[in-house]
């Protein structure tokens, strides 16, 4: 029997392109890879077609498999309908399904490995309990049993042998953060691999992170300003873009500008980052955050920052997969390679695990103006910064970086700047 749906407003059609949009946009399967499938509350499966384009999908494309077996729609189901059906016959409470072929998951895939969400907390949050799937011909029949068989065990998401991955979950924007956070931890892991020892997180650690809590009182803000409108639409454009880059993933990582001496602007939580708009964003002010609104857990870590360094106008936490990468490792990432690197980020400090979750606020001894920059420990990087476009510019800057030193680790050895080139751009640029 099936539980009952979660109310949707949106035509099963509607959510299957934009997701199927976003997959493809983020190069997450290919033009005639994978499939996505919505389970309505009267037990019909609208899933995507076979043989059409992914990346040019429209709602008359997706087609409705009805309980008997007949189908509605212009071209026939996914040839991989039988192991959506399959699955969905197994587990009531699943009523989306996102198949595909991400790069680093695929990577796994072909290795008979299952990458380890432990890397980031965050991660093994949404990706829930892990499965694996021995190999059956695609489409087959028993290709539905072996993956049918693994989310009978209470699997969310499940790596199929020499072929991708499926996730489900209770509805198709969960699957598809489920999906996005499996295949960051894929790709982290792969880049962690070439820097060194990774470390994973115990349960300890684990619990530190989910235990936090951000409690302000709420407080109703006066009308906004043309600054606070301002930055509200520079906070929503640039984690937007952020989103779009891989600078950020849809299910974590915060922004803020600061409005006023003892205010500032933040993302919400629970809120995927791709879709927020002007008016989702948080006032807190003091103790105190905005009527109707939750505040990103983060917040607690910003205020401190905030009040501890009257030049930062603005913060991101982040996890762009290759500085990630370093912080899941003891490597450091060292900076000195080009000279835009240095000019913006300085010499990157290391701060330990969980010390953002922390109420000593001992996160905003970690930054500085001469260190804007740091790695945290298993947990990303915090970005600071003069305005919402120079943090910005700054993690585009990191992310770079890091990607160029982990490729040139395939070239030859790291030939970084002498100091004499270091002074120099000190003095050029009147570095602190």
């Amino acid at each position: 029997m099936l539980m009952s749906p979660i109310r949707h407003t949106v035509h099963p059609r509607d959510a299957i392109v934009h997701t199927m949009d976003r997959i493809y946009r983020y190069r997450m399967t290919t033009t005639s890879g994978g499939n996505l499938s919505i389970r309505d509350g009267a037990g019909d499966i609208w899933i995507s077609p076979a043989r059409v384009d992914k990346g040019s999908l429209t709602r008359s494309d997706i087609v409705c498999v009805h309980a008997d077996g007949t189908s509605a729609g212009l071209h026939p189901p996914s040839s991989e309908f039988p192991f959506h059906k399959a699955i969905y016959d197994v587990r009531p409470d699943i009523r989306a399904i996102v198949h595909a072929h991400p790069i680093a998951l695929v990577a796994f895939s072909i290795c008979r490995q299952t990458p380890n969400t432990r890397i980031f907390h965050q991660a093994h949050t949404v990706c829930g309990n892990l499965g694996f799937a021995k190999y059956a011909c695609p489409g087959s029949e028993a290709l539905g049993k072996n993956i049918a068989e693994a989310f009978s065990r209470g699997c969310d998401s499940v790596i199929l042998e020499n072929h991708g991955v499926v996730v489900a979950a209770k509805d198709l924007a969960v699957a598809f953060e489920r999906f996005e956070a499996f295949e960051f931890v894929g790709k982290t892991l792969i880049k962690a691999n070439q820097l060194g020892t990774v470390h994973f997180l115990d349960d300890a650690q684990l619990k530190l992170a989910a235990d936090r809590s951000v409690e302000f009182a709420s407080f109703q803000p006066d009308e906004a300003t043309a600054e606070e409108r301002e930055l509200r639409k520079q906070l929503c454009d640039f984690v937007r873009r952020g989103c779009r880059q891989r600078l950020l993933i849809s299910t974590e990582g915060s922004f803020s500008a600061r409005v006023g001496h003892d205010s500032f602007l933040i993302t919400p939580t629970q809120q995927d980052r791709e879709h927020l708009q002007t008016d989702d964003f948080v006032l807190v002010r003091g103790q105190q955050r905005e009527h109707g609104k939750l505040a990103s857990r983060a917040a607690r870590a910003h205020k401190a920052i905030y009040d501890r360094h009257p030049h930062v106008q603005a913060i991101v936490f982040a996890h762009p997969v290759n500085a990630t990468a370093f912080s899941a490792t003891d490597t450091d990432l060292d900076v000195r390679t080009i000279p835009e690197s240095y000019v913006f980020l300085r010499d990157v400090r290391r701060a330990p695990y969980g010390i953002q979750y922390l109420t000593s606020n001992a996160i905003a001894e970690y930054v500085s103006s001469s260190n804007p920059a740091v790695i945290l420990q298993n947990d990303g990087v915090l970005v600071t910064g003069s305005t919402v476009l120079d943090v910005f510019d700054r993690l585009e800057v990191l992310e770079s970086t890091a990607e160029a030193v982990i490729n040139s680790r395939s070239i030859g050895a790291l030939a970084v700047m002498s100091n004499e080139i270091i002074e120099e751009l000190r003095a050029s640029f009147k570095l602190e």
